[in-house]
């Protein structure tokens, strides 16, 4: 069975899930997740997790992510993308300055109401099942942050733009609300993920590319080992006597570990009297004798021990 990470670029016309069919058909193997959902239109970065790497999804779906959009303004539809059906169509008589100031004021913080059509549930229901029913239900706001918007080309009715963003954002709620602010209207035209924590489009394999790797024995060259996506995290090294403690997922004691390694790889010997400052020690990698990557660990300073946060074994 394969573990680890895969970079897909998903081509529009099919699902997220439908991806993830046909990657279990490829590599032959049930244990398969994807992280960050793209709608069926959209194309671009979808991070699939292989193996024990499936427990990195609650992980995963914390992580900022990056798009390039083409927006439609002067049209409003129930999807709020091109793909809906059309309730208003307006004049688009904006000035370049007018849109400009309109796509820069949704930077920073701010409060956005999630499209009918997604996956978030409402009394066990998913909302787009309840669109589809031709229901549609009050949607609170949510908390998310625009980390960075910028234009690339206004040629009316359509914006292109670049967007970086936290998660649980929706680029098509975005579109809606910038063209709400404009007083034409707006929806999402084309969308792109190009990037989703360290993955890129550019690295990232299409389904028919992987199967082609697949048959030449070569597709584990490309999965990246659950580790990498803790790269930014100090590693911890426990003794080889302390091995059964991690496998059983139990708390590490500071006499437990061998070493403490930064994020560059220089390590530190753990003793009595040269521990590493508490206000250092957050999340940790943790590593048995063998140097084999087993879980995540977090320290809590109040007990001075190391708690189990994720295991991979």
């Amino acid at each position: 069975m394969h573990n680890g990470l895969i970079n897909v670029y998903k081509e529009p016309g099919f699902t997220s899930m439908d991806a993830v069919a046909v990657l279990r058909g490829i590599l032959k193997q049930k244990k398969i997740g994807h992280t960050g959902t793209l709608d069926p239109a959209a194309e671009g970065v979808l991070m699939v997790c292989l193996g024990n790497a499936t427990k990195l999804c609650s992980f995963l779906e914390d992580k900022d992510k990056e798009y390039e959009c083409r927006m439609l303004l002067g049209v409003e539809t129930d999807t709020e993308d091109t793909t809906g059906t059309v309730i208003a169509k307006k004049e688009v008589n904006c000035t370049k300055e007018e849109i400009e100031e309109a796509v820069s004021s949704f930077t920073g913080p701010i409060k956005q109401i999630p499209p009918m059509y997604s996956a978030i549930k409402k009394d066990g229901k998913k909302l787009y099942e309840l669109a589809r029913a031709g229901k549609e239900i009050e949607r609170e706001a949510r908390d998310i942050t625009i980390h960075e918007i910028e234009i690339k080309e206004i040629d009316l009715p359509y914006v292109s733009f670049n967007v970086h963003c936290s998660k649980g954002t929706y680029i098509r709620s975005l579109c809606r609300d910038i063209g709400a602010k404009l007083g034409c209207g707006g929806c999402m035209e084309h969308l792109l993920r190009t990037k989703v924590s360290f993955f890129t489009s550019e690295n990232s394999l299409k389904l028919s590319e992987i199967e082609e790797l697949a048959k030449a024995g070569k597709v584990d060259e490309f999965i990246l080992p659950t580790s990498d996506v803790f790269k930014d995290l100090k590693s911890i090294c426990v003794k080889e006597e302390s091995g059964k403690i991690i496998e059983n997922g139990n708390p590490l004691l500071w006499s437990n570990i061998e070493k403490i390694a930064d994020t560059n790889g220089s390590a530190q010997t753990v003793t009595d009297d040269l521990k590493p400052t508490a206000c250092d020690l957050q999340m940790f990698k943790v590593y048995t004798a063998e140097n084999r990557f087993i879980a995540v660990y977090k320290y809590d300073e109040r007990k001075d021990i190391f708690k189990c946060e994720k295991m991979f074994l």
